[in-house]
């Protein structure tokens, strides 16, 4: 339910909250915002598929695109240009979203009720 709540409400949530504050979506502080919440859900989300799951390859996916996206914002367009950060974050946001799919996937194969409340 995390990683629905993270890939689906999560920036669309910011994005129109940026409006009513007369933010830039050009800001950088938006990419800081959407760190802010996708890294410790997708972590969560991630952590909580390996343990339920035991692949750890999709553990290792996620994670690396969570690297791409922290290194694309903390790089920036001052080291990588405009192209470079916009490439490195379509990438991060592949694999970490490839992730969570696996990890979805994954679990209605096996049919277990780690998403159950």
């Amino acid at each position: 339910m995390a990683c629905v709540v993270h890939c689906f409400f999560a920036p669309t949530l910011i994005i129109l909250s940026f409006s009513f504050l007369s933010l830039s979506i050009e800001s950088e502080i938006i990419h800081y915002l959407i760190l802010f919440l996708a890294v410790p859900i997708s972590i969560f989300a991630l952590a909580l598929g390996y343990r339920n799951h035991n692949t750890l390859y999709y553990l290792f996916i996620g994670a690396s695109g969570l690297v791409f996206l922290i290194a694309a914002v903390v790089m920036g367009e001052n080291l990588l240009g405009e192209i470079g950060e916009q490439t490195l974050t379509l990438i991060g946001s592949m694999m970490v979203a490839f992730a969570h799919f696996k990890n979805y996937r994954k679990c209605k194969e096996l049919e277990c009720d780690c998403h159950e409340s």
